[in-house]
């Protein structure tokens, strides 16, 4: 067995235990007993973990206490979702554990492990038990017994890893809902799954796969580096996207593109063609796709040309870009995450500076969100997280933001973070902001319309997979086939018949017809409120609807 380790041998096991995770998150995510199309633990500790793949890969580190910080500061930037932020919570207190260690045994890893859990446990509010933290807790306790009789460090993660999955096993004892589902806690899965890629390293097994062909570098983008000027047969990279305003077969196009070129990439939908072709006759491939449809974006480069300059940009791309630093010119600013185009309008026109992308099943990085703090050109900014699985990932900037001020407002939806901001007085303190804007928040009712992701009996309701789904407060309303019928349920509920005001956001599946039907159906079950409808763009939501 494996006495101690050292840097590199360290950085090999991080890049294992990514890969690991990589190659399992769907089965992680489809742990999720929760119908809504949200099962994402498995993708968000796999994207927080895979942040620190490639200074793994591509530094050297002197020391494996220097090689751990490394690790938990890009875990920590990476960080995604709540059971992502627990995660780089982990090795941050691991990290802290070994700083000055040149080399890693079974001892340092025990206590290492130990320090990781203390760092977790110390950033949830309320710990639950049967989740990550009590797999992560028992497997550190057996870890630090292991250790007193036997300091070899492959000893003692075999051992933690052998209580990690007794404690998962029993998490479906420890929480109903668990329980009902017949499934143990993805969290502690994902956790499991990377220390089991660790020792694998340590024991020089294979490595998985760290990405699937899907998710490679898109096949659409020319690759210029992999030959010379002289070897270009075809000079011009075409590309181009037209509408589809015939009924020609898009086939066609690609067998006409296709007998004039190479590197030929055609994907098409209901509405449009995306075409990517190197050919000598760029011309003729426009000509025959306007017999498609309107070109709606072209891009034509002489390779032979420009081959220089481009491989120039794309050494360049290859270094990350300085992050942009806003000085201050105004007291307050704000940061808000969402998706749609629609709402990122309204934050808009209510003074948010920074908009971050995400939301439910994309939830977006604590760099990420950092980078619109940083952006912002105020001294104390306030960020509007507008989900609960981002509200963790939200407050690891208040500490990683150096030269601002940072107010997490803890917004669960994005009704509330309009409510929010609604409330905001420029001319008050910072205090009586904050105040003004979690009361405003605080009396936002918020409900939903999505469909259900996987078959489920939840909450006890029989559900199919497509069924729509109705949710309020984050909790299961009711289900039905017919959406019209499930609205209509949701209109005479309680919180919609005492409100005076009900904004109703419909998203990107959504016609402005059906959109304004439901506006018709929720004036007539309201009488009393004051029903407005907005275009919001969301994904996976076919409504939003706020109640005050």
């Amino acid at each position: 067995m494996i006495q101690n380790i050292d840097a590199a041998a360290f950085q090999r096991m991080v890049v294992h235990g990514a890969a690991a995770i990589n190659a399992q998150k769907q089965a992680i995510n489809d742990l999720n007993v929760f119908p809504v199309p949200d099962g994402d633990t498995g993708t968000n500790m796999s994207l927080t973990i895979g942040a620190a793949v490639p200074d793994m890969q591509n530094k050297r580190y002197d020391s494996v206490g220097q090689a751990a910080q490394g690790t938990a500061s890009a875990l920590l930037r990476g960080a995604r979702g709540n059971s992502g932020v627990i995660l780089s919570l982990l090795f941050r207190g691991f990290a802290k554990a070994i700083k000055e260690k040149e080399i890693m045994d079974g001892r340092d890893l025990a206590i290492a492990l130990d320090f990781g859990v203390a760092a977790a446990y110390k950033a949830v509010m309320k710990p639950a038990e049967g989740t990550i933290l009590t797999v992560s807790r028992l497997a550190a306790a057996r870890a630090a017994g292991c250790a007193r009789e036997n300091d070899n460090l492959e000893a003692v993660l075999e051992a933690a890893i052998e209580e990690g999955h007794k404690a998962l096993d029993n998490t479906i004892n420890q929480n109903p809902v668990l329980k009902k589902a017949g499934v143990v806690d993805a969290g502690g899965k994902g956790f499991l799954v990377i220390l089991q890629g660790m020792l694998d390293e340590l024991r020089g097994l294979p490595m998985p796969e760290m990405a699937s062909e899907e998710e490679k570098a898109p096949a659409d983008k020319a690759e210029f580096g992999v030959f010379s000027t002289e070897e270009i047969k075809f000079g011009y990279c075409t590309e181009f996207i037209c509408s589809r305003d015939t009924k020609k077969d898009p086939e066609l196009l690609r067998g006409f593109c296709s007998n004039l070129g190479d590197s030929l990439v055609l994907v098409d939908d209901d509405d449009i063609i995306k075409v990517h072709v190197h050919t000598n006759d760029p011309g003729l491939v426009l000509q025959e796709a306007l017999t498609y449809g309107a070109l709606l974006k072209v891009k034509i480069e002489n390779m032979r040309e420009q081959h220089t300059e481009i491989l120039e940009e794309a050494a360049q791309s290859q270094q990350p870009a300085a992050p942009v630093k806003a000085a201050p010119e105004k007291k307050f600013g704000y940061v808000a995450v969402c998706a749609g185009a629609g709402l990122e309008a309204v934050f808009r026109d209510l003074g948010v500076d920074g908009l971050v992308g995400g939301g439910q099943t994309m939830n977006p990085s604590t760099e990420d969100i950092l980078k619109e703090i940083d952006a912002t050109p105020a001294e104390i900014v306030f960020v509007l997280p507008n989900n609960k699985n981002i509200i963790m990932a939200a407050q690891q900037c208040e500490r990683m933001c150096e030269d601002k001020k940072v107010v997490i407002i803890p917004t669960k939806t994005v009704p509330q973070g309009i409510a929010a901001m609604l409330a905001v007085d420029p001319d008050a303190s910072e205090e009586d902001n904050t105040a003004a804007m979690n009361e405003a928040f605080g009396r936002v009712r918020t409900s939903e319309i999505t469909y259900a992701a996987r078959d489920s009996d939840f909450g006890g309701f029989a559900i199919k997979q497509g069924d729509y789904l109705a949710l309020e407060e984050g909790q299961l309303f009711g289900t039905d086939q017919e959406l019209d019928t499930l609205l209509d349920r949701l209109a005479h509920s309680d919180s919609h018949q005492e409100a005076e005001f009900i904004s109703i956001f419909y998203g990107q599946d959504v016609t402005e017809e059906q959109a304004q039907q439901a506006e018709k159906l929720f004036a007539a079950a309201c009488p009393n409120a004051e029903v407005s409808l907005l275009p919001g763009g969301q994904p996976v939501y076919y409504y939003m609807i706020s109640a005050e």
